[in-house]
């Protein structure tokens, strides 16, 4: 080796090393960068729901730190706009319904889907994503007007129908690949010991989806609990949501106070969190995200 090379040697490593130091600068930096971001959008999130919160007690805040005065004025004033107690019941029944009528039909489309394979089964897939990727208001008037001239408008029926236009292709989204993780050689198995297709699919196929229907269930919920335009365009004074509540009472006719409508989005926030706590206490939320083998 000559002298020439071996001079090349130690200034390469040298850049190497260099390059190496600022290239984990550079990650530590992104990753602090990262962490700031989400730090302070969560900061902003828990400072915008703590004010509603705080100015649904206060008696007025205008300029200053902290409100005025603390009270519970506005929490009766929305209690006895609405009966609170059957907007929550109804919310609940509506959102159980929608779950209940969602997993049962979803789970056979699903199996079809996840275990034959025929002509057009593309098309299918794109006409169960259009519910959700098309905005709700573009399919929504011309379901309401049909439900109108159905005689559902108005009525449970049509609240639990409307939801779940765009809520039963979410669930068979999500029910597919748990089906498709399911090993084929199982279901063999049952039919050769004797097995009727029935038997098969009730006592092999169900109990191994189930965590993929609970899973389906839960963000069911979620979502129907959250679902505004549907609900809105088909649903009566006694047949609304409690966020078509919040909603009415933000624009409807009549002046409300500020502070009674934030008193309506804290108690929807406090059902819904509520609501939400209960599913999870069955669903733990790794089973959300698949772990292959």
């Amino acid at each position: 080796m000559n002298a020439t090379a071996a001079l090349r040697l130690p200034v390469v490593s040298l850049g190497a090393g260099w390059l190496r130091g600022a290239q984990s600068r550079l990650a530590r930096a992104l990753g602090w960068a990262a962490f700031a971001f989400i730090a302070l959008f969560i900061a902003n999130v828990v400072l915008l729901i703590a004010s509603v919160a705080l100015n649904s007690f206060s008696t007025g805040w205008y300029g200053t730190v902290l409100p005025q005065g603390l009270t519970t004025e506005h929490y009766a004033a929305a209690g006895g706009e609405h009966d609170l107690l059957w907007l929550i019941l109804y919310t609940g029944g509506v959102t159980l319904a929608v779950v209940g009528a969602a997993l049962a039909l979803a789970l056979p489309a699903s199996y079809t889907l996840a275990r034959r394979t025929f002509r057009g089964k593309p098309v299918v897939y794109g006409l169960l994503l259009l519910p959700m990727m098309v905005p709700p208001m573009t399919y929504g008037i011309p379901l309401a007007a049909a439900m109108y001239k159905l005689g559902l408008s108005n009525t449970s029926l049509g609240v639990i129908l409307a939801n779940l236009v765009p809520t039963l292709p979410f669930v068979i989204m999500i029910l597919v690949p748990f089906i498709e993780q399911i090993d084929r050689r199982l279901e063999d198995a049952a039919r050769l010991l004797g097995a009727k297709p029935w038997q098969t699919f009730r006592r092999v196929v169900i109990p191994l989806v189930l965590p993929g229907m609970l899973t389906a269930g839960v963000l069911c919920a979620v979502r129907t609990i959250a679902a505004f335009e549907l609900t809105y365009l088909v649903s009566g004074s006694r047949t609304q949501t409690l966020v078509v509540a919040v909603y009415n009472d933000a624009y409807g006719a009549g002046s409300r106070a500020a502070q009674q409508i934030d008193a309506m989005a804290v108690i929807y926030t406090v059902t819904t969190m509520a609501l939400l706590g209960v599913a999870l206490a069955f669903v733990s939320p790794r089973q959300f995200v698949y772990r292959g083998k």
